[in-house]
């Protein structure tokens, strides 16, 4: 058997090393029209602000150890050209020469991956505009910045690469501003989970330009829709496309976006040409939809499932979940499954949970509070999403959060969770099984609730009671308008205050007290309803709302 593999990376280079496991006497071949076959993609911003020192460690596997250990004929700077499904055969260009072959193969695997856009404006092909994609993108833009010295970028895009990118030009000792044409960053978070990264982003004086377009560069400024920014440099990070124009030549199907459409097996419409990686269209793990959901982790086991069935094991990819996670100086922010925004086109009629939980025993040294927010399907409960947005310990509960998803759970099994628990470590009640006692508190009506968009639209005209629960401390932070002050531990002193004929919508930091005031009015007979997140919620999304995207509040 001989199997060609167009482009390595994650997913060209996992299933040629599988391949390789499951049969010994095959032949293989790698494809790569650049000279870099395994290369770390997501650890590039790190070279780039200094975290990664050692440029070597940027390349997982090279041509050589390919061989050595795996017995696999690599050749870089080795471009694919033409595709005969009809023939089996490969044209292939030798980069430094221009000459052409051709290979025949039994099976091919195209791991193409996906190229960098460059939106068409004015200024995007000037020397000091740069996208990140590869090693010779990260190398040209710390030449960049060792050589001109240039002291203010502009990173056009808040997605994960764009925002850590900023990160670590902020860390090469740049001013960094973002332009981001949504009203928030990292489009898997919901608006709401954002706040708390936008207040964090600008505390670290990274300039934030919501709401906004790039129209076009010049050598030293970023022109806007709305303004223009001083700029000795530009990444852009705009987004990603499929490259897949070989592909298409040779009829291979693709969707509109461009994506190579595979069945479960990794296979195209050619039975012996299968596809893996950033290329491909996946299948939304939870509600089965076609998605574009550019993943290194997918990538890797689709190159494992693409082995597996042309060595003659049956095996199916069953859907990409998403699960992500960003780490933006000491703050980390993890997302998997779907967001409010997904869910509501996709016609889910769901609800959602916020908590706002310790990393580990609050009594143990340096425990810090995580927001932790979580969707379910209210027809059958089933956990569809999650975000998490903290300092510590995110990582572990978004990962328990993610398998409980892969495996079906039900929110309400988040409670049945034995997680480990030391004090150094967690809590006995871990904040993922707090999401679960507050969801079946939810679903069970022991508790109902209003959320920070509802706030606004309550009336003041004395038709429902309104009611804050924190303490005289906490209130002078600030009070949402029309809003009456009892705290909670005098509550139960000051019930003829509070209209036993009215609803009561009720409030505190978190949401955690104000749910025990709901009980103590339930129980007394009142309709009572506990705003979701809290205080602490309401502020974050109300105060970024108002804050100008040009203006670094914290940075005064």
């Amino acid at each position: 058997m001989k199997t060609i593999i167009i482009g390595g990376v994650a997913g060209g280079a996992s299933a040629a090393a599988r391949l390789r496991r499951l049969n010994e006497n095959d032949e293989i071949i790698i494809l790569e029209r650049g000279n870099y076959i395994s290369f770390a993609n997501c650890g590039l911003p790190y070279f780039i602000g200094g975290e990664i020192t050692d440029r070597n460690m940027l390349t997982l596997q090279t041509p050589e150890s390919l061989r050595k250990r795996f017995n696999i004929d690599v050749r870089i700077e080795s471009e694919a050209v033409k595709i005969s499904p009809e023939t089996h055969t490969v044209t292939v260009r030798n980069i430094n020469t221009n000459e052409e072959y051709e290979e025949v193969f039994d099976k091919l695997i195209l791991s193409p991956g996906a190229e960098s856009i460059r939106p068409d404006i004015k200024g995007v092909e000037l020397p000091h505009v740069f996208t990140l994609r590869n090693i010779p993108d990260t190398m040209k833009i710390k030449s960049f910045i060792d050589n001109n010295k240039p002291s203010k970028a502009v990173v056009v895009g808040g997605g994960y690469i764009g925002v850590e990118m900023a990160e670590n030009l902020a860390n090469a000792g740049l001013e960094v501003s973002i332009v981001e044409l949504a009203d928030h960053l990292i489009a898997s978070l919901d608006a709401d989970m954002a706040a708390d990264v936008h207040r964090y982003i600008r505390s670290k004086r990274i300039k934030l330009f919501l709401n906004n377009a790039v129209t076009a560069i010049s050598d030293n400024k970023v022109i806007l829709q709305n303004g223009s920014i001083e700029a000795d440099m530009v990444i852009m990070s705009v987004g990603i496309r499929p490259e897949t124009s070989l592909a298409k030549e040779c009829g291979i199907i693709l969707n509109s976006r461009g994506s190579i459409i595979v069945n479960s097996h990794m296979q195209t419409n050619y039975p012996d040409i299968y596809a893996v990686g950033d290329a491909v269209e996946a299948k939304e793990y939870i509600t089965g939809s076609p998605a574009f959901i550019p993943l290194a982790g997918p990538a890797n086991k689709q190159g494992r499932i693409a082995a597996d069935n042309i060595a003659g094991i049956p095996s199916e990819y069953n859907g990409t979940q998403g699960s992500a996670i960003l780490k933006l100086f000491d703050m980390t922010i993890a997302t998997t499954g779907l967001n409010e925004k997904r869910a509501a086109a996709e016609g889910i009629e769901y609800d959602k949970t916020y908590t706002y939980s310790a990393s580990h025993a609050s009594y143990y040294p340096n425990a810090s509070n995580m927001s932790v927010k979580v969707l379910w399907d209210k027809k059958n409960h089933n956990l569809l999403g999650a975000q998490i947005v903290g300092f510590d310990g995110v990582d572990k509960r978004m990962d328990v959060l993610a398998t409980a998803i892969r495996f079906g759970a039900k929110v309400t099994d988040l409670k049945e969770l034995e997680l480990c628990y030391a004090p150094p470590f967690g809590s006995a009640k871990d904040p993922v099984n707090m999401a679960g006692f507050v969801a079946e508190n939810v679903i069970n009506d022991t508790v109902k609730q209003f959320y920070w968009h509802d706030v606004e639209k309550l009336p003041r005209d004395g038709s429902v009671a309104l009611l804050d629960v924190r303490t005289k401390t906490e209130i002078t932070r600030g009070m949402i308008d029309g809003f009456i002050n009892i705290p909670l531990d005098t509550l139960r002193d000051n019930l003829y205050k509070i209209p036993a004929d009215k609803p009561v919508y009720v409030h505190c930091h978190s949401g955690l007290r104000s749910y025990i005031a709901c009980r103590i009015l339930r129980g007394n007979g009142y309709d009572c309803y506990n705003l979701a997140g809290g205080w602490r919620l309401y502020e974050s999304v109300i105060n970024d709302r108002t804050v100008p995207e040009y203006i670094c509040t914290e940075c005064k």
